[in-house]
């Protein structure tokens, strides 16, 4: 029973990948033993990898399903290398899907095909191709991205910085062109200022006046002629007695 089933998987694969994606994938026996399905996901695998080498993708471009399966196969083998075979797997049974997983042999890394089927085992439902790399792989890319998402932050944050400096010199920026676009205000001139002539005062008439003060300053410097004294100006002072106290 068995090997029944185990060569009725591999025909049923081969005819729904080899189809072009027009018919529906055949339907698998719901209470397959899970060696039977993995039989079945080892041959799906290796029909895949025929397609890709052969180019074929584009003829299954119709079904989506197995379209995007044999897309994510091909990127896979950058990594995977050259495609060495296959070595058993696993089925997970679950109440909306059932999933094989297939384990990969390549020339550079390993990788497990998940193939995933409706609960009724009626269609597939999708193919993804997680390729294993080792512990220092996975730090290395692990670091290299948290280095490109801080990268990115501080980027932004830069950016952020200088566009928030940027908002001072706006103003005065716009001052400048405010300067520009005004009319020239006319220079004030200086209001000329007139000039006093310097009142001479006339003596004339108090001939008398300046006659009593040159003897009473000859009479306080000891000397007893007028000679040599000469009175210009008589001014009143200003000063009450007490200050001139």
């Amino acid at each position: 029973m068995k090997k029944l089933l185990a060569i009725l998987g591999v025909i049923t694969c081969m005819v729904g990948l080899c189809a072009c994606g027009q018919e529906e994938t055949k339907t698998l026996e719901v209470n397959a033993e899970d060696e039977s399905l993995i039989q079945y996901g080892e041959s799906t695998v290796q029909q895949m990898d025929m397609i890709v080498s052969q180019g074929a993708i584009e003829q299954y471009a119709s079904d989506p399903v197995i379209y995007n399966g044999l897309l994510d196969w091909q990127n896979a083998l950058d990594d995977i290398g050259k495609f060495e075979g296959t070595n058993g797997g696993f089925v997970d049974r679950g109440e909306e899907d059932t999933v094989i997983s297939i384990n990969i042999s390549g020339s550079e890394h390993d990788a497990v095909m998940e193939i995933v089927f409706a609960a009724d085992m009626s269609a597939y439902e999708g193919f993804s191709t997680n390729v294993k790399y080792s512990t220092s792989e996975n730090m290395g890319r692990a670091f290299m991205n948290t280095l490109i998402g801080m990268g990115t932050v501080f980027v932004v944050l830069i950016i952020i910085s200088l566009i928030i400096s940027g908002f001072s010199v706006i103003p005065k920026i716009e001052a400048k062109m405010k300067a520009k676009d005004a009319p020239p205000v006319p220079a004030v001139k200086a209001a000329p200022v007139a000039v006093v002539p310097a009142v001479e005062e006339e003596l004339s008439d108090d001939t008398e006046l300046v006659a009593v003060i040159a003897a009473a300053v000859a009479a306080y410097e000891g000397s007893g002629s007028t000679d040599g004294f000469v009175v210009r100006s008589i001014r009143k002072s200003n000063k009450s007695k007490w200050q001139n106290a």
